[in-house]
Parts: C-alpha cells; sequence; structure tokens
C-alpha cells in the first residue's frame, strides 16, 4: 500500500524502540513526534473493522471461519477468506493491519494473543469468557428509555439481542452508550460490589465495558439527574444541537 499524501484519518506505526506501536487519527507519533510508517487509511480501517465485527461478534460462518469456544479466530484464515471474498479490495492485507485496529481502538473492542484474534464484547452467539473478572468497580453503569426504567428495577436487566449485559465503567461512557438510542436516557447504577459478594460474575471487555449475565433488580437504583457527571454528559448534547 502507498499514500497519496497526508491524511488525518489514517494509522500509522512508529518503529522507534519504547514508542506506542500504532497510532491513529493523529499527525505524529504521541510520545517522540515521529512522522511514522503509513499503515492504512482511515476509511479502509473502518470498512475493515465492520466486517471483522462481523466475523467476531455474529456471524463467523458468513465467511466460512472456524471460532474457537473463547471466541478467538485464527488471523490467517480471516485474512484467507477475506481476500477470498473480495481479492481486489483486500490484496494488501496482512496480519500487522489486525494489530493496528486492536491496538488503536480505543474502546478496546478487540484482543489479540499470538497469530489468533477475537472480539471482547458485543457478541450475539454464544461463547464461553475468559476475561479478567478481578478488580471490579464497585459502581457500574447502564442507560436505558425513561419509560423502562422504574420496570428495570423491578424486573432486573436481562441481555437483549447480545449474549451478555454490557454495563459502563463511568456515567459518562453510559450516558454516551444511550444517546444512541435514546434522546434523554436515564441512567442505572448497577451495585457490582454486592452482585461479586453474592456471587456474581462480572467480566472486564473493553477499556470502559463490563459484561454480566444479567442484572437483578435488586442491585439497580435510578441515578439522579443532578448527578454532577450526568449533568456534563447533557451539556455537551446541548452544546452538539
Amino acid at each position: 500500500m502507498t499514500s497519496t499524501g497526508r491524511d488525518d484519518n489514517m494509522i500509522r506505526e512508529c518503529i522507534k524502540p519504547g514508542c506506542i506501536k500504532y497510532f491513529a487519527d493523529d499527525d505524529l507519533c504521541p510520545a517522540c513526534n515521529d512522522e511514522g510508517k503509513f499503515i492504512m487509511r482511515g476509511n479502509e480501517r473502518d470498512s475493515l473493522a465492520r466486517r471483522l465485527a462481523l466475523a467476531l461478534r455474529h456471524a463467523p460462518e458468513k465467511f466460512d471461519l472456524e471460532m474457537d469456544i473463547n471466541g478467538w479466530i485464527d488471523i490467517k484464515d480471516i485474512i484467507r477468506q477475506f481476500k477470498r471474498s473480495n481479492e481486489r479490495r483486500y490484496h494488501w492485507l496482512r496480519p500487522h493491519h489486525f494489530r493496528a485496529i486492536a491496538e488503536t481502538d480505543p474502546k478496546g473492542r478487540y484482543e489479540i494473543r499470538g497469530n489468533v484474534i477475537r472480539a471482547t464484547y458485543g457478541h450475539s452467539l454464544e461463547i464461553e469468557l475468559d476475561l479478567p473478572t478481578d478488580n471490579i468497580p464497585p459502581s457500574l453503569f447502564y442507560p436505558c428509555s425513561p419509560e423502562e426504567a422504574e420496570n428495570l428495577l423491578e424486573v432486573g436487566i436481562t441481555p437483549s439481542g447480545r449474549s451478555h449485559v454490557h454495563l459502563s465503567a463511568t456515567v459518562r461512557s453510559a450516558a454516551e452508550a444511550g444517546k444512541v438510542h435514546h434522546s434523554s436516557p436515564s441512567i442505572l447504577e448497577v451495585d457490582t460490589a454486592s452482585m461479586v459478594a453474592s456471587g456474581e460474575t462480572v467480566w472486564h471487555a473493553g477499556v470502559t465495558v463490563y459484561l454480566v449475565e444479567s442484572v437483578p433488580g435488586e442491585y439497580l437504583s435510578i441515578l439522579p439527574y443532578d448527578d454532577p457527571e450526568f449533568q456534563l454528559a447533557r451539556a455537551k448534547w446541548d452544546e452538539e444541537e
């Protein structure tokens, strides 16, 4: 692959010792200010990430890929199948492109170990999680519509279209996730300290994402509307409008 000029929206690689291996959406390496080596353009990254999410989260069979019980797929197999489906579009694809996507993803959606890769969360298919379960925050957060908040306090939260319930580490990240589906979401606070103490398992998946099989209503409360972090999130939405 060759670059046709400087492009702010792309991935580059810094080969200097001690530096960040891959960096995205910056002109220079954040550690040493080196220009780095061009890896892929932003539109190529986004296209590949969408296809990768489908293969790793939902339907590996669409690409004739084999996934193990923990969600891992061989990177070389993915490359082979992506090229087979569209050689012209993916003729340049190599293992380091997947490493670049995984390492620059701000949400930590992908994990690579050796020659295999998996999605850390967002699965609609059933897998056995072997993610970290230690150092779980005492509280996590879940966005919902204002209309369903009170009902969830009674019935609890169960997965909807996914294999696990996704919780956020911060009020702000929960608010941003909720804003995608609701114009003015409510935020539920989850007492994860009590959940863990009672024997429930909570997995740390992405940077700010945690997974549980379900959340009983007894561990839920509605975050006050005047919570400072919630207020900051809403103020940001007002500025964007």
